[in-house]
C-alpha cells in the first residue's frame, strides 16, 4: 500500500502538465495532483495520481492545503498567466513556507529574453528558488511538439502550415512526453539536483521542414505560408513581442542534454505527426457494426 503522498504535481490535467502524473506513477512514486476544479479530480486520478485536490495559484489557502504534507513539487504555469512572476514567487514562498523541501520547475528555453514576457517571466521564479536554499531542477525545454495539435485539423483541411512569423527562421521542439519523463526523474531521483537542463529534440527547423514533415506524415503535400501579423490586430501584446522575435530569430536549443538524461534518442516531430495523423485517420471511420 503507497503512503500519503509527497509529490505534488501543479496544472494536473493541464495540456502538458498531465504527462508529469504518469510519469511520476511509473516510477513508483506517490503523487497528489492538483486541479482548480472538483470535475478533473477524477480525470487526474485516471492518470495515476492517488490523490488529488482542488487549489488555485492565485488562492493562497487553498495553496497552503494542496502542499500540506508534500516533499516535493513539480511547478508549471500557464502560458501568457497575468502576474506569471508574482503568482511564482509566492508559489515558491508558500511552498518553503509548508516545508517542501524540493521544487522541479518547468521554465523556459532562454528565460533571459527580456522582450518575451512568457520567457523573462520565468526567470523571478527560478531566483526565487535559488534563494530559498531548497533542493531544485530547472528544466528549458524548447517549443512543445503538443503546439501543434491545436492546429492540427486546420492544416488538414487547408493543407496549409501557417504561422505569423517567417518561414525561414529556424526553432527546435521537443516532444513534452519527454519533458515529463525528465521532471520524474528530477523528482524520484537525485542524479538531477541542482541542475538547469537545456531540452530539446534533434533539429533545428524552418517552417518548410515542419510542412515537409507533416506532408510526409498525410502523404501529400502541405505548404508553409506566413500570416502577416499585422492581420492579427487584437493579438495582445505579449504574443505580437513573440511573433517579432519568432519572425526575426526564431529559438533554438541543443539536443544533447536530453538524449543524455534519458539514455536514449528523444521523441521526433514526425513521429508526433504520424501519431496526429493516425487519430484523425481513426476518428474519420465509421464504427463496426454490432
Amino acid at each position: 500500500m503507497k503512503t500519503d503522498p509527497s509529490i505534488l504535481v501543479v496544472g494536473a490535467t493541464g495540456k502538458f502538465a498531465a504527462h508529469v502524473v504518469p510519469a511520476i506513477a511509473r516510477r513508483g512514486a506517490p503523487v497528489r495532483g492538483m486541479v482548480r476544479k472538483p470535475a478533473q479530480q477524477a480525470e487526474v486520478r485516471r492518470h495515476g495520481a492517488d490523490e488529488s485536490v482542488v487549489a488555485d495559484l492565485t488562492d493562497l489557502a487553498s495553496l497552503e492545503r494542496a502542499l500540506e504534507g508534500i516533499e516535493r513539487a513539480f511547478y508549471i504555469a500557464p502560458a501568457f498567466m497575468p502576474h506569471e512572476a508574482d503568482v511564482g514567487c509566492r508559489f515558491v514562498e508558500t511552498a518553503v513556507g509548508a516545508g517542501i523541501k524540493r521544487i522541479v520547475f518547468s521554465s523556459v528555453v532562454h528565460p533571459v529574453i527580456a522582450g518575451l514576457a512568457n520567457h523573462i517571466a520565468k526567470a523571478p521564479v527560478e531566483e526565487a528558488i535559488l534563494d530559498s536554499g531548497i533542493e531544485y531542477t530547472f528544466l528549458h525545454p524548447a517549443l512543445y511538439f503538443q503546439n501543434f495539435a491545436a492546429s492540427w485539423d486546420r492544416v488538414v483541411q487547408t493543407g496549409v502550415l501557417a504561422e505569423p512569423w517567417s518561414c525561414d527562421t529556424q526553432f527546435s521542439r521537443v516532444d513534452y512526453r519527454d519533458v515529463a519523463e525528465v521532471a520524474a526523474i528530477a523528482l524520484t531521483d537525485d542524479r538531477l539536483l541542482y541542475g538547469t537542463f537545456e531540452l530539446a529534440a534533434d533539429g533545428w527547423l524552418d517552417r518548410h521542414d515542419v510542412a515537409a514533415l507533416i506532408g510526409a506524415a498525410l502523404g501529400r503535400e502541405i505548404r508553409a505560408e506566413r500570416i502577416d501579423p499585422a492581420s492579427l490586430g487584437d493579438a495582445p501584446q505579449p504574443m505580437q513581442a513573440m511573433f517579432a522575435h519568432y519572425d526575426r530569430v526564431g529559438l533554438k536549443a541543443n539536443p544533447l542534454v536530453l538524449r543524455a538524461i534519458l539514455a536514449r534518442e528523444p521523441r521526433t516531430l514526425v513521429a508526433f505527426f504520424k501519431e496526429l495523423a493516425r487519430t484523425e485517420t481513426s476518428s474519420r471511420e465509421p464504427a463496426a457494426l454490432s
